[in-house]
């Protein structure tokens, strides 16, 4: 079984450079996509919530015990994937299965990402937890883990392919589109907001984008996007974009930043330009800098995910895959608003990182 194994995915290395030359060529952007405006999330507390999904994790690794599991992030530039990588790691530990876990330097690099994909099947995982840079990018790669009988678990974002057995990961339609109703209410629900995201090939760069878009679009109508750009996550690349848009709109009113890169982007640019205070932003996750700016109301309040949780979970879920479980196609693993009012609630600090 090993050889035959090792045999598909050799096959497929000729298929793997002719994905990675095609996914290193620029996109051009597209508009949003107009997808239905997300449901109204429940309130919990001081900020709204999306419920995590009723998924009951594994209490032992049965068939999976002493196998590997092998994880491929998005990156490890930013804390939000260091938390991904004690949650899984931790969670491997606890159930007695071992994983490895990589991820590119930044998440501009596809190519890189597909090799570690590759490296990753070429040995003989029992399952793969996959987080794509590029959502079309890895079909050639999937294809061999299929044949090749091992499981793939997608986290954090999503495979733009069936192969995957479910996908662990935030509800990023839905928080989107809390981020869009709180900026909204922040500026008087009318004026112009610009948006940077961290890219427009993964499913968490699209539906972010798109979840803020279309809400806005539906419910706040006097609400003008007047740009939305893609700093791959990279905060000085985003920071760039930021002043060149608040110079081409000097009436901007506020600002989404899509990840943390992103934000961390929109804040120094509001800090060199001296814009802290009179355009209001929004981010996502957390990381030490925008902690510090939401208390101090520099920035007006974020999405936090699970990020320990989307680790923990991936491991689960690819457990109970090894075990012949059948999942449901998505786990959620929910999601908070906070700000300065609720950031130091219980249930808030459970799930943000420094």
């Amino acid at each position: 079984m090993k050889l035959t194994r090792v045999a598909s995915l050799a096959a497929g290395s000729m298929a793997l450079m002719m994905v990675a030359s095609a996914c290193s060529s620029a996109a051009a952007t597209p508009a949003p996509a107009a997808t239905a405006a997300p449901a109204a999330s429940t309130a919990a507390g001081s900020g709204s919530t999306g419920a995590a999904s009723a998924y009951t994790p594994p209490t032992d690794a049965g068939a999976a015990k002493g196998k590997t599991i092998a994880i491929v992030s998005k990156g490890e530039q930013h804390q939000f994937w260091q938390a991904v990588k004690k949650g899984a790691l931790d969670e491997a530990a606890k159930l007695g299965v071992t994983a490895t876990y990589t991820g590119p330097a930044t998440e501009s690099e596809v190519d890189k990402q597909l090799t570690m994909l590759q490296t990753a099947l070429s040995g003989n995982p029992a399952a793969v937890c996959f987080a794509a840079l590029d959502s079309k990018a890895a079909g050639a790669l999937l294809d061999q883990a299929k044949a090749a009988n091992i499981p793939v678990i997608g986290f954090d974002s999503g495979v733009d392919s069936t192969i995957p057995v479910t996908t662990v990961a935030t509800d990023n339609i839905a928080a989107a589109g809390v981020e869009a109703d709180k900026l909204a209410g922040l500026i008087g629900d009318a004026g112009k907001v610009a948006v940077i995201v961290h890219d427009q090939t993964s499913q968490t760069g699209i539906t972010r984008r798109d979840g803020f878009v279309n809400e806005m679009k539906a419910k706040h109508p006097n609400i003008q996007v007047v740009d939305i750009q893609y700093g791959a996550g990279d905060p000085v690349k985003s920071a760039d974009i930021a002043k060149a848009i608040m110079t081409k709109n000097p009436d901007l009113k506020g600002f989404f930043g899509a990840n943390e890169g992103s934000i961390k982007g929109i804040l120094n640019a509001l800090k060199e330009t001296g814009n802290e205070g009179k355009i209001v932003a929004v981010g996502y996750d957390s990381g030490q800098q925008q902690l510090d700016a939401i208390n101090s109301g520099v920035e007006a309040g974020a999405i936090t995910q699970n990020p320990v949780g989307i680790g923990a979970k991936c491991v689960d879920a690819a457990i109970d895959a090894v075990n012949g479980k059948t999942l449901p196609k998505n786990i959620d693993t929910g999601f908070y608003w906070f700000d300065k009012t609720n950031i130091n609630n219980p249930e808030i600090q459970a799930v943000l990182y420094k």
